[in-house]
């Protein structure tokens, strides 16, 4: 079985930064793709950040462009998620996913591998 294991998230006030780890381990560990989601008291579980594992392309939802920054490290089998310029409005507990096929980035559905989260508050 694999395993994603989140981790990094804490309290942080506006403006501040924070960096999201996910650590996958397992079987076969070697995803097409990871993405990090996130999801907000009384809201859907909504995309943030996807990287495609070969060739390190990223993509970003609207939201956090130009200030969240997905990477993959090969050596650790771990993505992160490098948060600057937090709002209040980032806050919720934000998941990390793996798929083995491709297809769309950014559907909470086409991924079968989930990490159990990590909270992220942002004050004000």
């Amino acid at each position: 079985q694999v395993q994603l294991v989140e981790s990094g998230g804490g309290l942080v006030q506006a403006g501040g930064s924070l960096r999201l780890s996910c650590a996958a381990s397992g079987r076969t560990f070697r995803f097409y793709r990871m993405g990090w989601f996130r999801q907000a008291p009384g809201k859907e579980r909504e995309f943030v950040a996807a990287v495609t594992w070969s060739s390190g392309n990223t993509a970003y939802s609207d939201s956090v462009k130009g200030r969240f920054t997905i990477s993959r490290d090969n050596t650790k089998n771990t993505v992160y998620l490098q948060m600057n310029s937090l709002k209040p409005e980032d806050t919720a507990v934000y998941y990390c996913a793996g798929k083995y096929s491709s297809g769309n980035y950014y559907l909470v559905g086409d991924y079968a591998y989930w990490g159990q989260g990590t909270q992220v508050t942002v004050s004000s």
